[in-house]
């Protein structure tokens, strides 16, 4: 794996809101998850790479819209100048949203995912993102489940589509350094 992201990657970043991030996941907790997001975030962003924040909001307008104060991002982990900005109602970050198109637009050649949860959003993004044709990188150490069981079948599913399993090391993201505070 390389130290920095490649050329023609893209970092796409689902679901990492504080309300989703409070919750109790495994085998990190979120907070550590949104830690090693936003040092891959930082790696992609200093490599030139684009970024794309996912963010899951109620079709029903019952959680004040994909703008409201509750589908904040988590604290450290914003969308800056240059990022994309997603808004999905579904699992699959791709469902019924512009994300292909985006991806398409942004010259992506690979998808690098991370976020919450490996067995939902995350893993439903994956595997469109690998239908679509895109080799996949899921990093491991940048995401979460319900349970510790839930990330490794997750991830042991994921790697049988093809799909490879990284550390943050590996884009420059300093892995799960902090990742057992709380």
């Amino acid at each position: 794996m390389p130290d920095t992201p490649a050329p023609g990657s893209v970092l796409v970043l689902v679901d990492l809101q504080q309300w989703i991030v409070d919750r109790p996941v495994a085998p990190l907790p979120g907070p550590a998850v949104v830690r090693s997001a936003a040092r891959l975030k930082e790696a992609f962003v200093a490599a030139g790479r684009p970024v794309v924040l996912v963010r899951h909001a109620r079709l029903d307008g019952s959680d004040g819209g994909p703008d409201s104060h509750h589908n904040r991002f988590a604290a450290g982990l914003t969308a800056g100048p240059g990022d994309g900005v997603v808004t999905k109602y579904a699992i699959d970050a791709f469902s019924g949203t512009d994300l292909a198109e985006r991806l398409a637009r942004l010259g992506a050649s690979a998808v690098v995912l991370a976020g919450i949860a490996t067995e939902y959003a995350v893993g439903e993004s994956a595997r469109t993102a690998v239908s679509l044709g895109y080799p996949v990188t899921v990093v491991e150490d940048a995401c979460a489940a319900l349970s510790a069981p839930a990330h490794a079948a997750s991830l042991a599913a994921l790697r049988g589509l093809g799909v490879t399993i990284a550390s943050a090391d590996a884009f420059g993201g300093h892995g799960r350094e902090g990742a057992t505070d709380v």
